[in-house]
Protein backbone atom coordinates (compact mmCIF):
# COMPACT_ATOMS: atom_id res chain seq x y z
CA UNK A 1 0.00 0.00 0.00
CA UNK A 2 3.04 2.41 0.82
CA UNK A 3 4.39 1.57 -2.35
CA UNK A 4 1.14 2.56 -4.03
CA UNK A 5 1.27 5.87 -2.60
CA UNK A 6 4.59 6.36 -3.19
CA UNK A 7 4.08 5.88 -6.87
CA UNK A 8 1.53 8.02 -7.10
CA UNK A 9 2.61 10.94 -4.76
CA UNK A 10 6.19 10.83 -7.70
CA UNK A 11 3.35 10.79 -10.93
CA UNK A 12 1.46 13.84 -9.46
CA UNK A 13 4.93 15.53 -9.39
CA UNK A 14 5.80 14.56 -12.64
CA UNK A 15 2.57 16.06 -13.88
CA UNK A 16 3.08 19.17 -12.08
CA UNK A 17 6.47 19.60 -13.12
CA UNK A 18 5.31 18.75 -17.27
CA UNK A 19 2.42 21.38 -17.42
CA UNK A 20 3.62 24.84 -16.80
CA UNK A 21 1.55 27.04 -17.25
CA UNK A 22 0.39 30.93 -17.06
CA UNK A 23 -1.94 33.88 -16.79
CA UNK A 24 -1.21 37.28 -18.13
CA UNK A 25 -3.51 40.54 -17.33
CA UNK A 26 -2.78 42.81 -19.71
CA UNK A 27 -4.68 45.82 -20.77
CA UNK A 28 -4.73 49.57 -22.74
CA UNK A 29 -6.56 53.09 -21.63
CA UNK A 30 -6.53 55.52 -24.50
CA UNK A 31 -8.30 58.70 -23.83
CA UNK A 32 -8.18 62.22 -25.14
CA UNK A 33 -9.65 65.45 -26.93
CA UNK A 34 -11.44 65.48 -30.02
CA UNK A 35 -12.97 68.71 -32.30
CA UNK A 36 -15.16 67.80 -34.72
CA UNK A 37 -16.55 70.26 -37.70
CA UNK A 38 -19.58 69.54 -40.14
CA UNK A 39 -21.89 67.78 -37.49
CA UNK A 40 -25.52 68.46 -38.90
CA UNK A 41 -28.06 69.63 -36.19
CA UNK A 42 -30.66 67.46 -35.17
CA UNK A 43 -32.91 68.24 -37.65
CA UNK A 44 -30.17 67.51 -40.55
CA UNK A 45 -30.82 71.15 -41.86
CA UNK A 46 -27.36 73.25 -41.07
CA UNK A 47 -24.00 72.47 -39.86
CA UNK A 48 -22.94 72.26 -36.51
CA UNK A 49 -19.33 71.65 -34.60
CA UNK A 50 -18.70 69.58 -31.62
CA UNK A 51 -15.84 69.64 -28.85
CA UNK A 52 -15.75 66.70 -26.27
CA UNK A 53 -13.80 64.51 -24.32
CA UNK A 54 -13.15 61.04 -26.15
CA UNK A 55 -11.69 57.62 -25.55
CA UNK A 56 -10.84 55.11 -28.05
CA UNK A 57 -9.73 57.31 -31.01
CA UNK A 58 -6.13 56.21 -31.24
CA UNK A 59 -6.92 52.72 -30.13
CA UNK A 60 -9.78 50.75 -28.09
CA UNK A 61 -9.61 50.63 -24.52
CA UNK A 62 -9.58 47.11 -23.30
CA UNK A 63 -8.48 44.74 -20.85
CA UNK A 64 -7.83 41.13 -20.72
CA UNK A 65 -6.71 37.74 -19.41
CA UNK A 66 -4.75 35.12 -21.73
CA UNK A 67 -3.04 31.88 -20.49
CA UNK A 68 -1.20 29.20 -21.57
CA UNK A 69 -0.73 25.74 -20.53
CA UNK A 70 2.37 23.39 -21.79
CA UNK A 71 1.01 20.05 -22.32
CA UNK A 72 5.03 18.90 -23.70
CA UNK A 73 5.86 18.03 -27.11
CA UNK A 74 5.45 20.90 -28.25
CA UNK A 75 1.59 21.60 -27.79
CA UNK A 76 -0.07 23.59 -25.34
CA UNK A 77 -3.69 24.71 -24.24
CA UNK A 78 -4.77 28.24 -24.67
CA UNK A 79 -7.55 30.56 -23.49
CA UNK A 80 -7.88 34.87 -23.89
CA UNK A 81 -10.91 36.71 -22.35
CA UNK A 82 -10.81 40.35 -23.35
CA UNK A 83 -13.48 42.90 -23.28
CA UNK A 84 -13.94 46.53 -24.11
CA UNK A 85 -14.94 49.76 -22.34
CA UNK A 86 -15.13 53.42 -22.67
CA UNK A 87 -12.30 55.11 -20.38
CA UNK A 88 -14.52 58.42 -19.74
CA UNK A 89 -16.54 57.02 -17.96
CA UNK A 90 -16.02 53.24 -17.03
CA UNK A 91 -18.96 52.23 -18.78
CA UNK A 92 -18.27 48.44 -20.67
CA UNK A 93 -20.23 47.13 -23.66
CA UNK A 94 -23.37 46.83 -22.45
CA UNK A 95 -25.51 44.00 -23.66
CA UNK A 96 -22.38 42.40 -25.54
CA UNK A 97 -21.13 41.32 -22.50
CA UNK A 98 -18.23 41.19 -20.24
CA UNK A 99 -15.94 39.41 -22.58
CA UNK A 100 -17.19 41.46 -26.00
CA UNK A 101 -13.82 40.89 -28.29
CA UNK A 102 -12.37 37.98 -27.06
CA UNK A 103 -13.73 34.33 -25.26
CA UNK A 104 -12.00 31.83 -26.64
CA UNK A 105 -9.96 28.73 -25.81
CA UNK A 106 -8.07 26.17 -27.98
CA UNK A 107 -4.61 24.16 -28.30
CA UNK A 108 -1.66 25.23 -30.47
CA UNK A 109 1.04 22.90 -31.92
CA UNK A 110 4.30 24.05 -32.62
CA UNK A 111 4.59 22.18 -36.36
CA UNK A 112 0.85 22.29 -37.33
CA UNK A 113 -0.31 25.67 -35.83
CA UNK A 114 -3.26 27.16 -33.59
CA UNK A 115 -7.31 25.88 -33.36
CA UNK A 116 -9.53 28.24 -31.45
CA UNK A 117 -13.25 28.01 -30.20
CA UNK A 118 -15.20 31.29 -29.21
CA UNK A 119 -15.87 34.34 -29.32
CA UNK A 120 -13.08 36.54 -31.33
CA UNK A 121 -12.90 39.48 -34.23
CA UNK A 122 -13.84 38.32 -37.40
CA UNK A 123 -11.34 38.39 -39.77
CA UNK A 124 -11.87 41.52 -41.50
CA UNK A 125 -9.99 43.02 -38.77
CA UNK A 126 -6.74 41.51 -40.32
CA UNK A 127 -6.60 44.51 -42.12
CA UNK A 128 -5.50 46.41 -39.79
CA UNK A 129 -1.56 46.31 -40.03
CA UNK A 130 -1.80 47.27 -43.17
CA UNK A 131 -3.70 50.43 -42.33
CA UNK A 132 -1.73 53.68 -42.16
CA UNK A 133 -3.45 54.54 -38.52
CA UNK A 134 -4.15 50.76 -37.90
CA UNK A 135 -7.96 51.11 -37.79
CA UNK A 136 -8.09 53.87 -35.10
CA UNK A 137 -11.13 56.16 -35.41
CA UNK A 138 -10.46 58.18 -38.53
CA UNK A 139 -9.15 55.92 -40.81
CA UNK A 140 -10.12 53.08 -43.13
CA UNK A 141 -12.84 51.58 -40.52
CA UNK A 142 -14.75 55.49 -41.47
CA UNK A 143 -15.40 54.82 -45.24
CA UNK A 144 -16.69 50.95 -44.54
CA UNK A 145 -18.93 52.81 -41.71
CA UNK A 146 -17.38 50.05 -39.16
CA UNK A 147 -17.75 46.21 -41.45
CA UNK A 148 -13.89 46.05 -40.66
CA UNK A 149 -14.45 46.23 -36.56
CA UNK A 150 -16.82 43.25 -36.60
CA UNK A 151 -16.41 41.20 -33.98
CA UNK A 152 -17.80 37.19 -34.42
CA UNK A 153 -19.44 34.33 -32.27
CA UNK A 154 -19.74 30.71 -32.62
CA UNK A 155 -15.98 30.69 -33.83
CA UNK A 156 -13.62 27.54 -35.23
CA UNK A 157 -10.47 29.33 -36.23
CA UNK A 158 -7.21 28.15 -37.37
CA UNK A 159 -3.72 29.98 -37.57
CA UNK A 160 -1.10 28.28 -39.55
CA UNK A 161 2.48 28.60 -38.35
CA UNK A 162 5.15 30.33 -40.52
CA UNK A 163 6.05 27.98 -43.89
CA UNK A 164 8.50 29.63 -46.24
CA UNK A 165 7.24 33.09 -45.34
CA UNK A 166 3.50 32.19 -46.01
CA UNK A 167 1.12 31.88 -43.51
CA UNK A 168 -2.77 30.77 -43.66
CA UNK A 169 -5.94 31.49 -40.92
CA UNK A 170 -9.18 30.77 -41.97
CA UNK A 171 -12.67 31.07 -39.57
CA UNK A 172 -15.71 29.62 -40.05
CA UNK A 173 -18.99 31.07 -37.61
CA UNK A 174 -21.77 29.01 -37.25
CA UNK A 175 -25.08 30.90 -37.17
CA UNK A 176 -26.56 28.20 -34.28
CA UNK A 177 -30.02 28.39 -36.23
CA UNK A 178 -32.10 25.78 -37.66
CA UNK A 179 -31.18 27.59 -41.31
CA UNK A 180 -27.46 27.22 -41.72
CA UNK A 181 -27.09 30.48 -43.07
CA UNK A 182 -29.26 32.21 -40.58
CA UNK A 183 -33.42 32.08 -39.88
CA UNK A 184 -34.03 35.06 -38.00
CA UNK A 185 -33.76 33.43 -34.79
CA UNK A 186 -30.21 34.42 -34.20
CA UNK A 187 -28.55 37.81 -33.52
CA UNK A 188 -25.14 36.39 -36.18
CA UNK A 189 -25.63 34.91 -39.50
CA UNK A 190 -23.12 32.42 -41.07
CA UNK A 191 -19.69 34.18 -41.52
CA UNK A 192 -16.11 32.57 -42.70
CA UNK A 193 -12.96 34.00 -43.95
CA UNK A 194 -9.88 32.91 -45.09
CA UNK A 195 -6.56 34.97 -44.98
CA UNK A 196 -2.92 34.33 -46.61
CA UNK A 197 0.37 36.54 -45.41
CA UNK A 198 3.87 36.20 -47.10
CA UNK A 199 6.16 38.28 -45.11
CA UNK A 200 9.93 38.96 -45.69
CA UNK A 201 12.41 41.63 -44.40
CA UNK A 202 11.47 44.08 -47.35
CA UNK A 203 7.78 43.48 -47.55
CA UNK A 204 4.75 42.02 -46.57
CA UNK A 205 1.71 40.90 -48.61
CA UNK A 206 -1.86 39.73 -47.62
CA UNK A 207 -4.99 38.63 -49.16
CA UNK A 208 -8.40 38.09 -47.56
CA UNK A 209 -11.78 36.65 -48.40
CA UNK A 210 -14.76 36.55 -45.97
CA UNK A 211 -18.81 36.55 -46.36
CA UNK A 212 -21.07 38.15 -43.31
CA UNK A 213 -24.01 36.67 -43.94
CA UNK A 214 -27.83 38.55 -42.79
CA UNK A 215 -29.11 36.95 -39.57
CA UNK A 216 -32.50 37.84 -40.93
CA UNK A 217 -32.38 35.77 -44.38
CA UNK A 218 -29.18 33.79 -44.58
CA UNK A 219 -28.18 36.08 -47.66
CA UNK A 220 -25.09 38.15 -48.27
CA UNK A 221 -27.21 41.03 -48.00
CA UNK A 222 -31.37 41.85 -48.24
CA UNK A 223 -30.96 45.46 -47.47
CA UNK A 224 -34.06 45.68 -47.09
CA UNK A 225 -33.72 43.64 -43.32
CA UNK A 226 -31.46 44.40 -41.22
CA UNK A 227 -29.25 47.25 -40.17
CA UNK A 228 -26.69 48.81 -41.20
CA UNK A 229 -27.53 48.01 -44.51
CA UNK A 230 -25.94 46.85 -48.27
CA UNK A 231 -22.46 46.61 -48.22
CA UNK A 232 -21.63 48.28 -44.93
CA UNK A 233 -23.10 45.16 -43.06
CA UNK A 234 -23.38 41.93 -45.01
CA UNK A 235 -21.76 40.81 -47.93
CA UNK A 236 -18.43 39.15 -49.32
CA UNK A 237 -15.05 41.02 -49.08
CA UNK A 238 -11.95 41.20 -51.19
CA UNK A 239 -9.03 42.38 -49.76
CA UNK A 240 -5.63 42.91 -50.72
CA UNK A 241 -2.55 45.15 -48.92
CA UNK A 242 0.92 45.62 -49.08
CA UNK A 243 3.25 46.74 -46.88
CA UNK A 244 6.64 47.82 -47.63
CA UNK A 245 9.63 48.10 -45.21
CA UNK A 246 12.15 51.01 -46.31
CA UNK A 247 14.54 51.91 -43.38
CA UNK A 248 12.92 54.38 -41.51
CA UNK A 249 10.07 54.22 -43.62
CA UNK A 250 6.80 52.21 -44.16
CA UNK A 251 5.11 52.42 -47.21
CA UNK A 252 1.50 50.97 -47.30
CA UNK A 253 -1.29 50.42 -50.14
CA UNK A 254 -4.33 48.22 -49.60
CA UNK A 255 -7.91 47.37 -51.66
CA UNK A 256 -10.81 46.72 -49.84
CA UNK A 257 -14.04 45.71 -52.09
CA UNK A 258 -17.85 44.40 -50.99
CA UNK A 259 -20.34 42.79 -53.25
CA UNK A 260 -23.90 41.91 -51.91
CA UNK A 261 -25.88 39.48 -53.84
CA UNK A 262 -29.58 38.73 -53.51
CA UNK A 263 -30.71 42.06 -54.03
CA UNK A 264 -34.24 43.60 -55.02
CA UNK A 265 -36.17 46.81 -55.40
CA UNK A 266 -33.18 48.54 -53.90
CA UNK A 267 -33.96 52.04 -53.66
CA UNK A 268 -31.50 54.76 -55.64
CA UNK A 269 -29.01 55.68 -53.04
CA UNK A 270 -28.40 52.64 -51.26
CA UNK A 271 -24.92 50.86 -52.33
CA UNK A 272 -24.86 47.26 -53.06
CA UNK A 273 -20.79 47.32 -53.96
CA UNK A 274 -18.27 49.68 -52.46
CA UNK A 275 -14.57 49.75 -53.55
CA UNK A 276 -12.03 51.45 -51.66
CA UNK A 277 -8.35 51.71 -51.65
CA UNK A 278 -6.17 53.62 -49.88
CA UNK A 279 -2.32 54.27 -49.19
CA UNK A 280 0.04 56.31 -46.71
CA UNK A 281 3.26 56.03 -45.33
CA UNK A 282 4.84 56.08 -42.24
CA UNK A 283 8.18 58.39 -40.71
CA UNK A 284 9.91 56.64 -37.66
CA UNK A 285 11.51 60.34 -37.23
CA UNK A 286 12.99 58.39 -33.93
CA UNK A 287 12.65 55.17 -31.83
CA UNK A 288 10.06 57.45 -29.91
CA UNK A 289 8.47 59.43 -33.00
CA UNK A 290 7.06 58.63 -35.92
CA UNK A 291 4.33 60.57 -38.34
CA UNK A 292 2.02 59.47 -40.33
CA UNK A 293 -0.05 60.15 -43.59
CA UNK A 294 -2.80 58.75 -45.45
CA UNK A 295 -5.30 59.11 -48.08
CA UNK A 296 -8.72 56.69 -48.07
CA UNK A 297 -11.25 56.96 -50.83
CA UNK A 298 -14.42 55.02 -51.17
CA UNK A 299 -17.06 54.22 -54.18
CA UNK A 300 -20.41 53.12 -53.28
CA UNK A 301 -22.23 52.27 -56.57
CA UNK A 302 -26.32 52.87 -56.96
CA UNK A 303 -26.28 56.85 -56.50
CA UNK A 304 -24.59 56.33 -52.98
CA UNK A 305 -21.44 58.35 -54.49
CA UNK A 306 -18.03 58.86 -53.41
CA UNK A 307 -15.48 60.11 -50.60
CA UNK A 308 -12.13 60.26 -49.80
CA UNK A 309 -10.55 60.64 -46.01
CA UNK A 310 -7.36 63.05 -46.25
CA UNK A 311 -5.33 62.67 -42.56
CA UNK A 312 -2.08 63.06 -40.91
CA UNK A 313 -0.98 62.45 -37.82
CA UNK A 314 1.77 60.77 -35.60
CA UNK A 315 2.58 59.44 -32.36
CA UNK A 316 5.87 59.78 -29.24
CA UNK A 317 6.67 57.34 -27.22
CA UNK A 318 7.34 58.82 -23.49
CA UNK A 319 8.36 55.34 -22.78
CA UNK A 320 7.95 51.63 -23.98
CA UNK A 321 3.85 51.53 -22.51
CA UNK A 322 2.57 55.38 -22.97
CA UNK A 323 2.37 57.30 -26.04
CA UNK A 324 1.02 60.70 -26.93
CA UNK A 325 -0.75 60.81 -30.44
CA UNK A 326 -2.72 63.21 -32.56
CA UNK A 327 -4.52 63.00 -35.64
CA UNK A 328 -6.06 65.56 -38.11
CA UNK A 329 -8.46 64.55 -40.60
CA UNK A 330 -11.03 65.94 -43.59
CA UNK A 331 -13.43 63.40 -45.30
CA UNK A 332 -14.58 65.36 -49.07
CA UNK A 333 -17.67 64.19 -49.67
CA UNK A 334 -19.51 63.85 -53.21
CA UNK A 335 -22.63 65.51 -53.71
CA UNK A 336 -24.95 62.33 -52.92
CA UNK A 337 -22.65 60.69 -50.24
CA UNK A 338 -22.32 61.41 -46.48
CA UNK A 339 -19.59 59.42 -44.86
CA UNK A 340 -17.80 61.04 -41.93
CA UNK A 341 -14.96 60.38 -40.14
CA UNK A 342 -16.70 58.02 -37.28
CA UNK A 343 -17.89 54.18 -38.39
CA UNK A 344 -21.57 55.69 -38.37
CA UNK A 345 -24.16 53.55 -40.39
CA UNK A 346 -25.70 54.88 -43.53
CA UNK A 347 -28.22 58.12 -43.39
CA UNK A 348 -28.43 60.95 -40.99
CA UNK A 349 -27.11 58.67 -37.96
CA UNK A 350 -25.37 59.63 -34.58
CA UNK A 351 -26.39 61.26 -31.45
CA UNK A 352 -29.30 63.27 -31.99
CA UNK A 353 -30.30 63.30 -28.33
CA UNK A 354 -27.01 65.66 -27.98
CA UNK A 355 -28.70 68.33 -30.13
CA UNK A 356 -26.19 66.69 -33.61
CA UNK A 357 -26.19 63.99 -36.28
CA UNK A 358 -22.64 62.65 -36.66
CA UNK A 359 -22.90 61.79 -40.13
CA UNK A 360 -22.64 65.44 -42.64
CA UNK A 361 -24.96 65.95 -44.66
CA UNK A 362 -24.81 64.79 -48.37
CA UNK A 363 -22.21 66.68 -50.61
CA UNK A 364 -20.26 68.85 -47.01
CA UNK A 365 -16.83 67.54 -45.64
CA UNK A 366 -16.38 66.80 -42.29
CA UNK A 367 -13.10 67.56 -39.93
CA UNK A 368 -11.76 66.62 -36.90
CA UNK A 369 -8.71 66.83 -34.33
CA UNK A 370 -8.17 64.68 -31.73
CA UNK A 371 -5.32 64.57 -29.34
CA UNK A 372 -4.88 62.19 -26.58
CA UNK A 373 -2.69 59.32 -24.30
CA UNK A 374 -2.90 55.74 -24.58
CA UNK A 375 -1.07 53.26 -22.21
CA UNK A 376 -0.55 49.51 -22.52
CA UNK A 377 -0.25 47.05 -19.53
Amino acid sequence: MKKTLLAASLLSIGVTAYAQSSVTLYGRLDAGLEYVSGLPNSSYTASASRFRAESGDWGTSLWGLKGVEDLGGGNKALFQLEGGFNAMNGQGPGNNGLFNRWATVGLSNDQFGTLLLGRELFISNNLWDFDPFGQSNWSSASLARGRNWTVSSNNISYQSPKFGGFDVAGQYSLSNATGWNGNGTTPQGREAGLQLTYTNSLFQLRGIYDEIRNPTTGSLGDVTKGSPAGPFGYGREYFAGANVFLGQFKLQAAYQGVRTSGEANVPLGTPTTTDQEWGGITWQVTPAAALIAAVYHINANNGAGNATNYTVGGSYNLSKRTLLDIQVASVRNSKTANFGLDANNPGPGGNTSAGYNENPLPGKSQTGVYAGIQHSF
